[in-house]
């Protein structure tokens, strides 16, 4: 099954855009390759930039405050583990606190590294960073790999204290899902969403071997998923034949 997910606010579509590169950083600083790991800076550089929203660092700290609540109510339930909630409510505030504690901007420290903001402020350029224009960073990437996996995982850490936060959050997200199972007909779905909840993230997931595509759009009220086919051309157009079952999960 193929998963795909569609957030109902801009706030969890910033979340989701650091997930995915935090994910990708992660996939690269463990290869090898000088390529790779010229893609892991590039990468690096990207997550800084969507953490340099003025208001994300208050939104993902009122979130966790938020969630922080809601787990403190659970303490005395004797369906709850006291163990794993005091273990839940303890990273919480652990994520909160780095966070806080935290001056700037995602990143700021690695901009005291010059060569290194010589390689941002030319790796948008289309062969700006080529060794005659920067051979620093010529340099570096010839060094042995496991120095620049070093140096790489170091940069990392100056960006943790927004990663780990952003994946908790994401994470307790998906897990409060409600599973429906829904069938569409002619190529499209339609739901109207209730009132009384107010969801942030769809997940939907459909079998790759009906050639299917999922095209999402939705806001609080509703959500629509229309089905798309791709052409021995390349294009998509909507499969207005198809009749398909699949998996959505509904998160708040």
């Amino acid at each position: 099954m193929i998963l795909y997910e569609y957030p109902f606010n801009e706030r969890i579509r910033t979340y989701l855009r650091l997930e995915h590169l935090l994910r990708r950083l992660a996939a690269l600083i463990g290869r090898t390759h000088p390529l790779d790991h010229h893609f892991a800076i590039q990468t690096l550089f990207e997550i800084m930039e969507v953490g340099a929203r003025a208001d994300l660092k208050t939104e993902i700290l009122k979130d966790l405050e938020r969630h922080k609540q809601v787990f403190n109510g659970y303490r005395g339930n004797p369906a709850i583990s006291e163990t794993a909630l005091e273990q839940l409510i303890a990273h919480i505030d652990a994520c909160y606190t780095a966070l806080r504690d935290d001056e700037g901007k995602a990143g700021h420290a690695l901009a005291g590294i010059e060569w290194l903001t010589s390689v941002r402020n030319r790796i948008a350029i289309p062969g700006g960073t080529c060794a005659f224009d920067l051979p620093a960073y010529h340099d570096w990437q010839h060094r042995p790999p496991e120095q620049r996996q070093a140096d790489l995982a170091r940069w990392a850490g100056e960006i943790a204290c927004l990663a780990e936060p952003v994946q908790l959050l994401l994470k307790l997200l998906r897990e409060s899902g409600l599973a429906q199972k829904v069938y569409a007909t002619q190529g499209q779905y339609q739901q109207n969403l209730p009132q009384t909840r107010t969801f942030q993230l769809l997940r939907l997931w459909i079998d790759p071997s009906s050639g299917l595509i999922p095209e999402i759009s939705g806001n609080r009220l509703l959500f629509s998923v229309r089905l798309l086919r791709r052409t021995e051309d390349g294009r998509l157009e909507h499969a207005a034949d198809a009749d398909a079952e699949f998996e959505v999960h509904l998160c708040a």
